[in-house]
């Protein structure tokens, strides 16, 4: 008897650890980006982040910056898409020849927040 009671606490145990687990991957890790990292671009009319998770609009999104100008924003407006795994971003105005910055922002539907950098140069 004392066996099954050792064997259902160890089963209990490791199903435990394995939601844990899976719980903690659900992070909003960017997959793509266009432009992508380190690609030097003709001036995009869009950029566009793809996450492995859904996010929550209320709190993602990015800022662009203009390297070569102090990191001077860029003005932009974002959009979450419908299936909540893209973040679509609109530039107001023209960009110059240099080096962008995507800072961008996300938070998983389990509330985790991740960030990170997308650099791209425009040519």
């Amino acid at each position: 008897m004392q066996i099954r009671k050792l064997v259902g606490l160890a089963t209990a145990v490791g199903a435990g650890a394995l939601l844990l687990a899976g719980q903690a991957a659900a992070h909003a890790k960017l997959l793509t980006s266009n432009p992508a990292a380190n690609a030097v671009v003709a001036a995009p009319k869009v950029i566009i982040l793809r996450f492995k998770e859904k996010v929550t609009p209320a709190f993602s999104g990015f800022d662009l910056l203009m390297v070569e100008h102090n990191n001077m924003k860029v003005p932009v407006t974002t959009v979450v898409s419908k299936n909540g795994t893209t973040i679509t971003g609109t530039p107001q105005g023209a960009f110059m020849a240099g080096s962008y910055k995507i800072k961008w922002h996300a938070a998983s539907s389990d509330g985790h927040r991740m960030t990170g950098d997308v650099d791209f140069k425009v040519k």
